[in-house]
């Protein structure tokens, strides 16, 4: 149930390639490869590729009955600069691994090496290198993928290092841990002119100018109540970078966020209907599309129980301190197959933020992830 110090030197050095050489969402082709290869000499029983993208499941397989148990990590790294100037630092101009998806990963190539030694005694485990989490396209991908339905996994785990919380304790709860999410764009069109003529035209500036402060109001309710909404303006754009024109176009982007997804449905309705009144009243016609969608994420009780034995029986301290968080994730997905549920593995109380650009992953909390999954693969299959 332990690694091995070569182990630890070995799985530290691959983590660290991975860092130097990150690819963003959708576009991790190089990754999976690696984590293929990586994983080879342990002799998995099967090995799926191309799961939603470029997601990869490697199976052991004890060839006797029982459950079936995935554990999940993401393969994606961010479009930031990273400015950590740890020697191994990226060396993809603008590309980094500033959510530490290269130690998750390292933790999941962890088990395989352990798997690879022992099997399971009964069912199966499934080692889930997911893509495209930053964008919230990879777990949709991979469930809707056809061959998911052949893992049918009856218990899904997954861990992400948290920054701010002490090193190596651990946080969880049963319910919701991360917020529904989703990107929304409202464009809206009026009439260019010249910007000597402006009355010629029709101008979404007041429009922009009413829209967003309004949307803001939108949210309400506690962070502790299940009718919690929260709206977030990222970014507007009007017209040109000229001094020639008066804009007849205009973007404003926001974020929802809510604790419950049939919040959400509310949300975009109240947010819709805004922009719909907004442009009316001022002559322009509006549309409204959606990205990087994030259902909430729902730890199943069953399944943290499961992981609360494993970090009892391992000796790492954990609690319900700092859960649910306003932040999103996708593994919310893989929670309406089968009982599921993630962990939060402190990263240490000063070290830097997730999606900062001067963060990299503690490869000291790999040992400590693969304990406690390990334990939680031995506690289920033997």
């Amino acid at each position: 149930m332990s690694l091995t110090n070569q182990d630890l030197i070995e799985l530290t050095a691959w983590r660290r390639r991975l860092h130097q050489y990150p690819e963003i969402s959708n576009e991790e082709e190089a990754t999976a490869r690696a984590v293929v290869t990586f994983l080879d000499d342990t002799k998995p029983d099967e090995v799926l590729t191309g799961l939603g993208g470029h997601g990869v499941a490697v199976i052991y397989d004890s060839g006797r009955p029982g459950p079936t148990v995935l554990f999940r990590s993401e393969l994606d790294a961010l479009p930031i600069e990273e400015l950590s100037g740890v020697p191994h630092s990226s060396l993809v101009p603008g590309k980094s691994h500033m959510c530490g998806h290269d130690g998750h990963t390292t933790i999941l190539a962890a088990l395989g090496r352990q798997f690879g030694r022992k099997r399971p005694a009964k069912g199966r485990a499934v080692l889930m290198f997911q893509p495209a989490e930053e964008t919230g396209d990879g777990a949709a991908g991979v469930v809707a993928d056809r061959r998911f339905g052949e893992i049918a996994p009856d218990f899904s785990f997954s861990l992400h290092n948290l920054p701010g919380i002490p090193f190596g304790e651990v946080r969880l709860k049963a319910g919701v841990v991360n917020c529904a999410s989703r990107g929304m764009r409202i464009v809206l069109e009026g009439k260019t002119a010249h910007s000597s003529m402006p009355e010629t035209g029709t101008s979404p500036m007041l429009a922009v100018s009413q829209l967003m402060p309004a949307l803001a109001k939108l949210g309400g309710g506690a962070f502790t109540d299940d009718d919690f909404g929260m709206v977030t303006v990222t970014h507007a754009a009007m017209g040109e970078a000229v001094f020639g024109v008066a804009p007849g176009r205009a973007e404003v982007w926001a974020t929802l966020r809510t604790r419950l997804d049939e919040r959400m449905a509310g949300l975009c309705a109240a947010a819709e209907a805004l922009a719909g009144r907004i442009a009316g009243e001022q002559g322009l016609t509006f549309k409204v599309d959606y990205h990087e969608i994030f259902v909430a994420s729902m730890n199943a009780p069953s399944a943290v129980e499961h992981l609360r034995t494993a970090l009892d029986q391992e000796g790492v301290k954990h609690s319900e301190e700092s859960l649910p968080m306003r932040a999103s994730e996708d593994f919310g997905i893989f929670g309406r197959s089968a009982p599921s549920a993630m962990l939060f593995l402190g990263a240490g109380e000063r070290h830097p933020a997730l999606h900062n650009p001067d963060y990299d992953f503690p490869d000291d909390l790999i040992p400590i992830g693969t304990r406690v999954f390990m334990r939680t693969a031995r506690n289920l299959l033997g």
